[in-house]
Parts: C-alpha cells; sequence; structure tokens
C-alpha cells in the first residue's frame, strides 16, 4: 500500500534533517528519506565540525550569513546542546590572492558595506596574537569576532530528536530511493522499504544529487571533492586558534590554502583541527569516494602546521574525508533552485544541488520548506538560482 506525503525529502543529512524540522513546524505530513543511517559520515557532512564566519568577498553572502543567525539561536533555545563555541574567524595571507573563498580586501568592502565589525591586521599582528610564525611580512588579514566552530553531529542530532518527536514527520533511514515516477500531479517514490507518494519534492542528498535527479532526467555539470583532514595534538593545554583561513598561490603539486578549527569538547579536545582546502585529484562520481586521505595533502598540510603554527606537534592524527558536490561556477557557488522547466512537475522539485552550506544548516531548512510549500521565499536568493546554467536535460 502507498503511503502518501505532502512532500517527501530526499537524503536525511544536515539540510535534509532542516528541511523536515521547517516543514513539520508548518504541520506539513512529511518524510525524510536517507540512503545511509541518520547522522553518518558518508557525506558532505561527514565531520563533526563545520566553521561558522560572516567573511565573504560578496555582500550577498554577508547578508546571508547574518540572516541565519535567528535561525541558528531559534534552533539553539531547543536543544540542551551547545550547537556554536563563538571562537572568532581569522582570515590572512596575500591580500593579491583570490580563492574559492574569495579575497581579503573584498571581504573587508563586503563587511564594511553591512556594518559588520572587524579588524584588520598585519603578518606581524597576527604572528603575536593568533599563534602563527614565519609568515611573510606582506601578508594581511582580518579577524571577525563572531567566527564559531559549529559542532555539527549536535546539530544533526537535535534536529534528528525534533523531527522523531513530530507528529508530522516520518523519518526513515536505510533507505535509498531507487526509481521516481511522475503521475500527472504526483511523484512516485520506490524504495526497498516500499512506494511513496508525494506532491512535492525537495532533493538534498549533498554529493549523491546527480544520482537522484538522473531519474527526473536531467543532471548537473559539477565535480567531486573528496576533501582531506586531520588533528595535530596541543604541545600544551592553553594553545588555542580561532576559525582560520590562509590565502595563498599554489607551490607545485600543492593548493597550498589551508583551513583550521579551534580544539572543542565535543571531539579530541586535545587536538587541533586543520584540513586542506584544495584538493589533487578531483572525483567524476560520488561513487569514487574513499574514506581513507590523499596522503600528499596530508603531507602538504602536515608541512604548514610544522612552518607555520606554534604549539602543535605536525604528526596528523585521527585522518578522514569529507565529500562534497561542486559546482563548476568559479567560487563554487551554492545553486538552490527548482528543477529545470522542461521537467513535468518541476514547480514542486526543489533542489540544494551543490556548495558548502554547513553554517546555512538552520536558515537552509527555512528557504527549502518555504519553496516547496509557497513556491518562494522571502530571503534573496536570486545570486543561487543557476539551475538553468549548470542543469542539463539527459
Amino acid at each position: 500500500m502507498n503511503k502518501i506525503y505532502d512532500v517527501i525529502v530526499i537524503g536525511g543529512g544536515s539540510m535534509g534533517l532542516s528541511t523536515g524540522y521547517h516543514l513539520g513546524k508548518r504541520k506539513i505530513k512529511t518524510l525524510v528519506l536517507e540512503q545511509f543511517r541518520f547522522i553518518n559520515q558518508l557525506g558532505s557532512s561527514a565531520g563533526v565540525s563545520r566553521q561558522f564566519r560572516i567573511p565573504y568577498p560578496e555582500s550577498y553572502m554577508v547578508q546571508m550569513v547574518l540572516e541565519s543567525e535567528p535561525y541558528w539561536a531559534e534552533l539553539q533555545s531547543q536543544t540542551k546542546r551547545k550547537l556554536l563555541d563563538t571562537v572568532g574567524t581569522l582570515w590572512f595571507g596575500d591580500p593579491s590572492v583570490h580563492s574559492t573563498e574569495g579575497n581579503i580586501g573584498q571581504a573587508e568592502k563586503a563587511l564594511k558595506e553591512l556594518n559588520v565589525p572587524y579588524t584588520t591586521l598585519t603578518a606581524s599582528d597576527i604572528e603575536k596574537e593568533y599563534h602563527f610564525k614565519d609568515l611573510p611580512k606582506e601578508y594581511t588579514g582580518l579577524f571577525q569576532a563572531d567566527g564559531a566552530s559549529i559542532d555539527l553531529k549536535a546539530t544533526q542530532e537535535s534536529l534528528y530528536e525534533i523531527n522523531k518527536q513530530s507528529e508530522y514527520v516520518d523519518l526513515r533511514e536505510e533507505c535509498p530511493v531507487i526509481g521516481i515516477k511522475q503521475h500527472s500531479n504526483s511523484f512516485e517514490i520506490t524504495t526497498p522499504e516500499g512506494t511513496f507518494l508525494s506532491e512535492k519534492l525537495v532533493i538534498v542528498p549533498g554529493p549523491y544529487v546527480d544520482n537522484i535527479i538522473q531519474m527526473l532526467g536531467f543532471t548537473i555539470r559539477a565535480t567531486y571533492w573528496n576533501m582531506s583532514s586531520a588533528f595535530f595534538k596541543k604541545k600544551s593545554p592553553e594553545v588555542q586558534y580561532p576559525t582560520w583561513f590562509v590565502f595563498q598561490n599554489p607551490v607545485g603539486e600543492s593548493g597550498n590554502q589551508f583551513y583550521g578549527f579551534p580544539s572543542v569538547d565535543w571531539n579530541h579536545p586535545e587536538y587541533i583541527r586543520v584540513a586542506p582546502d584544495f584538493v589533487m585529484e578531483p572525483l567524476t562520481n560520488p561513487n569514487q569516494r574513499t574514506l581513507v586521505p590523499n596522503p600528499k595533502e596530508l603531507a602538504y598540510t602536515a608541512e604548514w602546521v610544522k612552518k607555520h603554527m606554534t604549539g602543535l606537534d605536525p604528526t596528523p592524527h585521527f585522518t578522514s574525508t569529507c565529500l562534497v558536490a561542486l559546482s563548476d561556477v568559479p567560487t563554487k557557488e551554492l545553486i538552490i533552485d527548482f528543477a529545470p522547466s522542461y521537467i513535468p512537475n518541476h514547480e514542486n522539485i526543489v533542489l540544494y544541488a551543490t556548495g558548502w552550506a554547513g553554517k546555512f544548516v538552520p536558515f537552509m531548512g527555512k528557504i527549502l520548506s518555504d519553496l516547496s510549500i509557497d513556491g518562494k521565499t522571502k530571503y534573496d536568493i536570486s545570486h543561487f538560482q543557476l539551475g538553468s546554467k549548470y542543469f542539463r536535460a539527459i
């Protein structure tokens, strides 16, 4: 017997759980399908920490982060778990470098435009105040005090528990979508657990998005990064860092851009996490992913830690990978859109398809739920409605 829902959410990671949460608040009968177990380490929500930061080179991205803050506060009010550890955001490096994260000077302009306070820094300031060393003298930086480390696992667990308690949300794990059929005004979703019907779809399976949308007759121009990460042991309990990102030009095989986190109570508190913000071998298919990091990427990271960070043993520990789908937009922009117009019922298919959005989890769920129910959102997502450019018919 088919079960009927108002909305089926395909993908039960951070975004799927957040979308289910907001739909449940609106008393919308919702099914969230997850191909693995909930709160897993196999998608773009792998790892238990993410960076919350306001600096961006575009004012619309800064605005989006500011708009997300009330939704983080709302979610925090419903859980005893601490979701954000506020330690500040440090951006520093070569002021001429333009990377997938942007540019320091452009970020300063965007912050000024929206009256977000920050502090400018010289290389000497950064070394003195934030435990870095041997930086080129021409490096500059900015520090924004509202940056935080997100406890992503606690965020997912909180959303999961709220959804479990909702009479409007049904959660199904180990329930991959193996078929989608369209009828005149509904979708028939086939899984190993049975068939489910709904009038609307929200597609948020992280890096596995193409596996789903191909069933609907289109695909996406995307690449896949199997990103490496490691922890480095503190030599002293007092050693601490903010969340940070360094802008540098590539050197040889190394993309030479790195980012890091503070030590946190919820994840190896005697260690500092540092990761490369580049991959040496992008994937063409998410099924190529591996849980073993690229050893060269880890070696470049360890060398950078040894050369430029104080108070850490440069031996990588607790290594991991995180798989993410990225558009081939130069800035690896988010894609938030409806299915293309040549797909039947396209106005009832909402997608978050590519990009890094951990900092937007509770806010993104609001946007996606509004799009699915109302066909619009009061928030400006025009910069991310790129489906006409990056989706293509099969």
